[in-house]
């Protein structure tokens, strides 16, 4: 794709990367086909490649809309596109780009900054977040429908984590509100990791990833949570800790990036790169190691949704179903597996009626099967699936810590 950027779009600290992710484009489509935003709303400018154009226009000094804004509002950032194209089209990082200068430039209107304050404001901080929930819990039947949905049907309680035992050691990122939705996910992790001769260190200084405040477009904040983080694993990791472990993918998606993302920041660069490297989703630790260890045969049929972040931005599609099956569980065949279920971080809040269409879809899919649960890898998903009322959907190591003996 021919790009001819302006000059106020030269002199942005991401230029370069832009302009050479936008020549990689050949309009060939194959984006189209997999981009959810696309198949629910038939507009080319809902697709991928439509919005590489829209961002196209912005860097060349075109004139920037509430309209262009929509449409980048739109994604979901699933990354399917880029599992889909033949050229490596590096979209989310153009994406979040783009999205930082229109904002830039396109005033919201009030309703909006004031919903994406507040998400700013309360899903980053754990103490807060455990504490508002727990009132919502008790006026549950006067909040709006969109937030009943948010908060656990049946949650399951942190079962005792173990003691430090082993000379093998993992750090664990918490996560921002997993510990209220799905208290038990972590501990249920510890537990596994234990039984394997794997103990899980606590960093309690590192916060959230950083994921909340850059895809609402205070990206500069999210970096400094990424710092933040850094600075409160190093001891750990000069001290020996093999990975950095998530539980959820969609934090996992994010650290991973921690290399990228402060590649030119002097001070952060090597150590930012050093905790890419060590970034591991939980089910990267598991199928390396002799699972026969755990002793145990699932006997339950499930239904596994794999995220996004774990199959397209992580690229570890199919990791998760191979190491329940090798524990003995039943999987069902998911139709159309590739596909967004909607939760997309935060965009469950900001474009509630596409992210219900899109999770009335996949539970559609889910459930075609009969699974007697749902498991998923990311919180976010987990909560959103799980919202609708209908199969109960918990995160996957809780079934394998179940199951053991």
């Amino acid at each position: 794709m021919q790009t001819n950027l302006s000059e106020q779009a030269k002199s942005l600290p991401r230029a370069e990367e832009a302009e050479r992710i936008l020549r990689s484009c050949v309009h060939c489509g194959f984006c189209t086909a997999t981009c959810p935003t696309y198949q629910l709303l038939g507009d080319e400018l809902d697709s991928p490649r439509g919005r590489i154009y829209l961002i196209k226009q912005v860097l060349e000094g075109q004139p920037v809309t509430a309209k262009t804004q929509a449409h980048l509002d739109r994604c979901l950032t699933c990354r399917n596109c880029e599992t889909t194209c033949p050229s490596g089209v590096q979209y989310h990082n153009l994406l979040d780009i783009g999205r930082a200068v229109v904002e830039q430039q396109v005033p919201r209107p009030l309703g909006q900054r004031l919903l994406r304050e507040g998400l700013r404001a309360v899903v980053p901080r754990p103490a807060l977040f455990r504490a508002l929930t727990s009132t919502a819990k008790a006026f549950r039947p006067l909040l709006p429908q969109t937030l009943q949905a948010k908060l656990p049907r049946h949650p399951h309680p942190a079962k005792p984590r173990p003691q430090l035992l082993h000379a093998r050691r993992v750090l664990m990122l918490e996560g921002c509100v997993q510990p209220a939705l799905s208290p038990n996910t972590n501990a249920a992790a510890a537990r596994v990791l234990d039984r394997l001769g794997i103990s899980v260190t606590a960093a309690r200084e590192a916060g959230c990833c950083g994921a909340v405040d850059y895809h609402l477009n205070a990206q500069e904040k999210g970096l400094e949570r990424a710092r933040r983080n850094i600075d409160a694993w190093w001891p750990a990791i000069e001290a020996g800790a093999e990975a950095i472990v998530q539980t959820a993918s969609g934090c996992g998606a994010f650290v991973r990036d921690y290399g990228h993302l402060l590649e030119d920041d002097p001070a952060y660069a090597e150590k930012a790169a050093r905790v890419s490297t060590l970034a591991r989703d939980l089910v990267e630790v598991l199928r390396d190691e002799p699972l026969e260890r755990l002793g145990i045969h699932g006997d339950r049929r499930l239904a596994f949704h794999c995220p996004c972040t774990l199959q397209h931005a992580q690229k570890l599609g199919g990791a998760v179903e191979g190491v329940l099956e090798r524990l003995g569980f039943s999987l069902t065949a998911v139709p159309d597996s590739h596909l967004c279920c909607g939760s997309a971080g935060t965009y469950s809040l900001t474009q509630p009626e596409l992210s219900f269409q899109l999770r009335d879809n996949k539970l559609n899919a889910l459930e075609s099967g009969n699974p007697e649960v749902i498991v998923t890898a990311n919180i976010g998903c987990q909560t959103h699936l799980d919202g609708a009322g209908r199969t109960p959907v918990r995160h996957w190591i809780e079934l394998v810590e179940e199951a053991l003996v």
